[in-house]
């Protein structure tokens, strides 16, 4: 005879182990695309209704772009607080130019100033050297006037040499102040002596005792003399 009650025993406890085993994951490839052959898929009975695409903005003109950078810069300066004197002066760009040619007129005659100035002490510079060694040497050419005056350098080689000192001397402006019978000046004469003197209406340099120098109009050493009063 048939067990009908082991038959569904057995169907319940397969139930039930089936209803104990985890359930496997379920995955969709909803993938567009075959990532095997690389064409698209459509699957049947789908209809595809592509999103409508959006219609494109329409360009914005030139014009309509000046209009807005006119609009913004108005609105930019509408907000600038701008002086009363200079809002109400029509020739404000006339003066301003004015202005600045006066400031460049100014600035040009200031850098010629300057220019002149740094030339005049760049040659005031030069001629102070060149006295400076012309002062050292005046004890020399001293030596070489006592020597000549004592016959020493009547001729020979120092002779030769005395002579070239004082022509080299000469071109850099040297000038020896050594006359006799002119008028005295006191600006470059020193006058040691002083005696009488006939015939004259002026002071008047007899000797020279040492001789001075010059060089231009600056006097290096005044020349020491004996003067001849009217009597």
């Amino acid at each position: 005879m048939p067990h009908h009650g082991n038959e569904e025993e057995h169907s319940s406890e397969d139930q039930r182990d089936q209803g104990n085993q985890p359930q496997k994951p379920v995955i969709r490839d909803n993938r567009k695309v075959d990532p095997e052959t690389g064409k698209a898929r459509h699957p049947e009975g789908e209809q595809h209704a592509w999103p409508a695409t959006p219609a494109a903005k329409p360009a914005a003109t030139p014009a309509a772009t000046d209009g807005d950078a006119l609009a913004q810069a108005e609105e930019i300066l509408n907000g600038v607080e701008v002086p009363a004197e200079e809002s109400v002066a029509q020739g404000s760009g006339v003066a301003e130019a004015a202005e600045l040619k006066n400031d460049l007129l100014r600035l040009q005659a200031e850098y010629v100033n300057y220019r002149k100035r740094v030339e005049r002490d760049r040659a005031v510079a030069g001629e102070m050297a060149v006295i400076g060694v012309l002062n050292s040497l005046l004890p020399v050419l001293d030596d070489v006037d006592a020597a000549r005056q004592h016959g020493d350098l009547a001729d020979g080689p120092f002779a030769a040499i005395a002579t070239k000192l004082e022509t080299a001397l000469k071109t850099y402006g040297l000038v020896r102040i050594d006359e006799t019978g002119v008028e005295f000046d006191p600006t470059i004469h020193e006058a040691l002596i002083q005696q009488p003197g006939e015939g004259l209406e002026v002071d008047t340099v007899s000797q020279v005792l040492r001789s001075g120098y010059r060089s231009g109009e600056r006097v290096l050493r005044a020349a020491q003399v004996i003067v001849a009063v009217p009597a």
